[in-house]
């Protein structure tokens, strides 16, 4: 694909000079929800559940015949990293698209900690008391406790206790980083945005290039895939080098809001994004995590902004799709604890084919209670009441 073309222009106006795109960017911000988003992160989540429900290990595996389980498994492989790196490019375009001009760092990042902290620990308590307690040492629990699995090439480190939640330790970093990451990313000419974006797909390229000339070929993951386990931490979980994804959301949205973005819209990005998913059956496996579809999921996450900028339509802005995205992150920490829970009380029983993904939709249905419970009770009310300090809370009632 000519990654050039698509960023070089503009809004599908035409061309804008730069006084013209600093302009646009007020207008642009005017619209601080983006519905479609929350309605793909959903999907994003989903296919995460998708991946984790085909894994065939004996924590998790419920269909009896080994050929649908193993050829399953095959077609849903990649799903698991395209619903990550959806999320951290998502995660840098969305705060990006957010922020505020008047915020502070601190108030930044009380906001995240109360959006993300509190279901994250009680994640990781239902985890600890179902299953995970059984097999987890105190030092890996902590680990995981205080989002640290994730900086040490260890794979049962790293997927430890509710395996899911790796990736919020990856996102802290982010957090932590973003106020300094959004300072410096809006000293850029957004005439030359095109560049840096250009530049941060090809540093998602050269990554698993780097990790396979870099580390070891031995050992391999446990799980059975044919990627040596160094390799696959540095290219996939390691947060400095997955920290390009979320830089990258946040350059495509500065893009976006200064007109200096060409939308393809979303119907052929959801090509690409299946051209993507298609290639990763013919590159090396690191390649496939990530490299493969982060143009396509760049392209959807823009066409879906723009979508909503422009007011057009798009299957993901009914009420249903906006629910189901509110309720994704609680959805995306406890898919896997049902899941290894719904094996444990089946015991060592195997299913039928049909007896098998029923339980699985079932599992799936659910989880989606379950993350409204917890969405409902416990993370819009700790938001409500905790996002805001008491000083700021008492000065803006004041005004």
């Amino acid at each position: 694909m000519a990654t050039d073309q698509v960023l070089s222009g503009s809004a599908p106006a035409g061309k804008s000079s730069p006084g013209a795109a600093q302009a646009a960017e007020p207008k642009r911000a005017q619209i601080s929800r983006l519905p479609s988003l929350t309605g793909l992160r959903f999907l994003a989540a989903l296919s995460v559940f998708v991946y984790h429900a085909s894994i065939p290990i004996p924590s998790l595996r419920l269909l009896a015949d080994d050929r649908t389980e193993f050829q399953l498994f095959r077609w849903f492989d990649p799903a698991g990293g395209l619903g990550v790196s959806f999320f951290f490019v998502l995660s840098g375009f969305v705060l990006t698209w957010s922020a505020r001009d008047k915020d502070t760092t601190t108030g930044f990042w009380r906001r995240r900690f109360v959006k993300v902290y509190p279901n994250y620990v009680i994640a990781w308590v239902l985890a600890m008391v179902l299953f995970a307690s059984d097999f987890t040492s105190t030092r890996i629990a902590l680990t995981n406790l205080f989002m640290v699995q994730v900086w040490t090439p260890e794979y049962y480190t790293n997927f430890s206790v509710d395996p899911p939640s790796w990736s919020l330790g990856v996102e802290a970093v982010f957090y932590l980083s973003f106020p300094l990451l959004l300072a410096l990313s809006r000293r850029i000419d957004p005439r030359h945005l095109k560049y840096w974006i250009t530049g941060a797909i090809a540093a998602v390229w050269a990554t698993p290039a780097l990790a396979y000339a870099a580390f070891p070929k031995t050992p391999l993951v446990p799980s059975g895939q044919d990627l040596p386990a160094t390799a696959y931490w540095f290219n996939y979980v390691l947060p400095p080098v997955r920290m390009v994804d979320f830089a990258l959301g946040i350059l495509v949205a500065l893009a976006v809001k200064h007109g200096r973005w060409r939308n393809i819209g979303m119907i052929p990005s959801f090509v690409l994004l299946a051209g993507g998913y298609w290639l990763t059956y013919h590159v090396p496996a690191l390649y496939g995590q990530r490299a493969t579809m982060i143009i396509p999921i760049v392209l959807l996450i823009a066409a879906a902004a723009t979508a909503d900028i422009e007011g057009r339509f798009t299957l993901f802005r009914n009420r249903t799709m906006i629910w189901l995205g509110e309720i994704s992150f609680a959805f995306y920490l406890l898919h896997y604890i049902v899941l290894a829970w719904l094996r444990k009380q089946l015991g060592t029983e195997m299913y039928s084919n049909t007896a098998g993904i029923s339980l699985l939709v079932g599992a799936a249905a659910g989880t989606v209670v379950l993350s409204w419970l917890l969405h409902r009770l416990v993370e819009v009310p700790l938001v409500r009441r905790f996002s805001r300090s008491r000083r700021t809370a008492r000065a803006k009632a004041d005004a």
